[in-house]
């Protein structure tokens, strides 16, 4: 219950946003593969972000 009232973490943060552009990636797979090589580009910079906060 707690939970509810905390703020995320800048990890957390992170992790949502990855998981959010690898979906965008994996829709735009089908109809634009420039732009989904470009949302994959993108979550592998968040990655390494994350991978620094650890």
């Amino acid at each position: 219950m707690f939970k509810l009232f905390r703020k995320k973490s800048e990890k957390e943060k992170l992790q949502l946003q990855y998981e959010k552009l690898l979906k965008e990636a994996h829709r735009l797979s089908v109809s634009n593969r420039k732009l989904s090589d470009q949302k994959t580009f993108e979550a592998e910079q968040v990655m390494q972000q994350l991978e620094k906060l650890n």
